[in-house]
């Protein structure tokens, strides 16, 4: 049987060059976008699966993956798929580190309502070890603004309360820009775009510095890459399917 021949590039090479780059509009030498094959949407019962170029790191069998404050092994439970804060083990962090990602998280705050405000359903998701994206039950429980579900932790309350009951899934999908320093100076802030449960909380919204409770903050100089931080904050929360995806330039080659 005959080797089928790749199609002939397809494109110009006589029109202008687009202002701020190196390619002619439509440019037939252009780096074709890579292929990435999408996962599958996770249902209440079950987690979908991630895309094929992530980076997973909770599969929903193990915390190999992870390791507590100290550095020992993390000590929180596992089973059915997930894993569940063992409240007072402390919070645990990914061995994987990063940058700027495209990151999933599924979470699930306790179906039986105990406490209220903060006291309910409390965890978070801290990026680089360092800013949090508020995990609590807000459904029908009212606390302060800034530390709502999905808020930029004592910065910036969600655009909305996008919370389902407790003891459903709820999912984060966050776009991660991480801060830039030069020196000991910030030469760009860190930037995020959140969704929970598909509906926008936060677009491109600049973080003032690295999470603060009851006092305002400032960034300090630290290094590019960060690991993914889950809180123990006493309350049994689930997490399941958590993977990111290193986010490429327009037109990079991937090997």
């Amino acid at each position: 049987m005959a080797e089928s021949k790749p199609p002939p590039p397809v494109g110009y090479d006589d029109t202008p060059i687009i202002p701020g780059s190196c390619w002619r509009v439509h440019d037939i030498k252009r780096p074709q976008p890579r292929v990435v094959a999408p996962g599958t949407f996770s249902t209440q019962e079950q987690a979908g699966t991630p895309p094929s170029d992530a980076v997973v790191l909770f599969d929903g069998t193990d915390l190999s993956g992870w390791k507590a404050k100290d550095g020992s092994e993390a000590k929180w439970k596992v089973e059915n798929g997930y894993m569940e804060v063992v409240p007072k083990t402390g919070d645990i962090s990914s061995k994987a580190e990063f940058g700027d990602v495209q990151l999933h998280v599924e979470w699930c705050a306790p179906a039986a309502v105990e406490s209220s405000s903060q006291g309910r359903g409390n965890s978070g998701v801290f990026l680089m070890g360092r800013y949090e994206f508020q995990v609590l039950d807000c459904y029908q429980n009212q606390t302060y603004a800034d530390g709502t579900t999905g808020g930029i932790y004592g910065q910036y309350p969600p655009l909305v309360n996008a919370c389902r009951k407790p003891g459903d899934w709820q999912v984060y999908d966050i776009v991660w820009i991480a801060p830039r320093f030069v020196g000991d100076q910030l030469l760009s802030p860190a930037c995020a775009t959140v969704f929970l449960n598909g509906v926008l909380l936060h677009h491109a919204k600049v973080l003032q510095g690295p999470t603060q409770h009851k006092k305002t903050t400032a960034y300090e100089v630290h290094p590019g890459v960060g690991p993914l931080k889950l809180q123990d904050h006493s309350n049994p929360v689930r997490f399941r399917n958590i993977w990111y995806r290193p986010l490429t330039a327009y037109d990079q080659v991937v090997e």
